[in-house]
């Protein structure tokens, strides 16, 4: 995620982190020079291009552009969305840290080292890493080898915690109320991951992409046929605004459709695990916290 201040008006024209220019750029290069081509053919051999009205691409693009405009709101539905399933873990783990104070410390201290190692096997297992590998320093020896054979190692702990629990009412006499409390913290952390994974694994219909591409490739290479002719040269410039934007906004719902990658857009989840770790170790009374990332070139992973 970009994490920098707001650029004033000269250098908004120059930032190149977290543009998407770097990714369309190479389609702004081909339609701006094809437009150049284009309008030279006009330029000398005017009789074999027919002046065409600009009204056709001006309703194609205002068309397109709606279009565009509704496919992006749904990739940044499905961002915001994982945001906020990502602000319910924190406020969950939280809550299940402080709410475990009735358990006798060593009970406590394994729910609470495991509900922070399902956060890391969640966050790795959404960005497609080795969910057992990261979550095996916050968990007892023995472990981590048994979670390695897991299908669904952030499931796996979760039943872990489950059995836990169990365990502390039959042993210490946990007594009803307080058993289902921090059950509910559990089911509602499953939720949060069933919800994560399905934004994760269910992308946007890829028809739908696929049309997005191809008619915005058609309408920017279709357009200096209808500029040539009315506006000479400055058909490669409005070609190149228009290239922009289209191409851009197409790239960014890419970015935004998939939330939990490692694009400069996406969000920072090993930035919010790592803040979980301060959190919950503080809250098990540890002094030897891990700092908080900073962002490195004003993104933030």
């Amino acid at each position: 995620m970009i994490v920098r201040e707001r650029p004033s008006l000269l250098r908004l024209f120059f930032i190149w982190r977290g543009s998407v220019v770097p990714h369309v750029l190479p389609q702004i290069v081909f339609t701006t020079s094809f437009a150049v081509l284009i309008t030279w053919g006009a330029q000398h051999f005017g009789h074999l291009f027919p002046d065409y009205s600009a009204a056709p691409f001006a309703l194609l693009g205002l068309a397109f552009s709606i279009f565009l405009g509704f496919r992006n709101s749904a990739c940044y539905d499905r961002w915001w969305e994982a945001r906020k399933q990502w602000g319910g873990l924190i406020v969950e783990l939280r809550s299940l840290a402080r709410e475990s104070l009735v358990l006798e410390a060593e009970p406590r201290r394994l729910l609470v080292r495991r509900s922070l190692a399902f956060a890391h096997a969640l966050a790795a297992r959404l960005r497609g890493r080795d969910a057992a590998l990261e979550a095996a320093p916050f968990l007892p020896p023995g472990e981590a080898e048994r979670l390695a054979q897991s299908r669904n190692p952030a499931d796996a702990l979760l039943r872990q915690c489950g059995h836990d629990l169990v365990q502390a009412r039959q042993r210490d006499g946990l007594g009803d109320i307080v058993y289902q409390g921090l059950t509910q913290r559990l089911h509602a952390l499953s939720g949060i991951q069933a919800a994560c994974e399905r934004i994760r694994f269910t992308p946007l219909p890829f028809a739908y992409t696929l049309l997005l591409h191809r008619t915005a490739h058609l309408f920017c290479l279709l357009l200096p046929f209808g500029l040539a002719r009315s506006v000479g040269w400055a058909t490669p410039l409005l070609t190149a605004v228009l290239a922009y934007t289209f191409f851009g906004l197409d790239a960014l719902g890419d970015e935004l459709e998939e939330p939990f990658g490692t694009l400069e857009n996406d969000l920072p989840l090993d930035a919010m695990v790592r803040m979980l770790e301060g959190d919950l170790g503080e809250a098990l009374g540890e002094t030897d916290l891990p700092p908080l990332l900073q962002p490195q070139g004003h993104v933030l992973l």
